[in-house]
Formats: C-alpha cells, sequence, structure tokens
C-alpha cells in the first residue's frame, strides 16, 4: 500500500474549510474515496459538498 495525501476543502458553517489528510491506499481512486467518506463521517457532509482539490503520492 502507499500513503496519498489528499487536499482540498469542504463546506462548512463559515463558508470553506480547508483540509489536508494522508491515507493509505492502493492507488489514487481509492484514496479519494477514503477522503470522502472520512470527511463525511467526520464533520456529517454530503459527497457534494467536498471539493478534492489534489491527490498526491
Amino acid at each position: 500500500m502507499s500513503q496519498f495525501t489528499v487536499s482540498g476543502r469542504f463546506k462548512s458553517r463559515d463558508g470553506f474549510a480547508e483540509f489536508e489528510t494522508t491515507i493509505d491506499a492502493e492507488n489514487e481512486n481509492v484514496a479519494r474515496e477514503h477522503a470522502l467518506s472520512q470527511l463525511g463521517s467526520q464533520h456529517g457532509l454530503k459527497r457534494t459538498e467536498i471539493e478534492l482539490e489534489e491527490v498526491s503520492q
């Protein structure tokens, strides 16, 4: 497994909040899915409220 750094922003009460997280995943697509899943779960967000800007290894 590789480590991917996923960054972007999500909708919050005060506009948009930026984030950056590191995820262990098999490939870039799996890293995107895990990031969307984690942020949605932690902050009660829908996938449409999360904007992923960059996924790098």
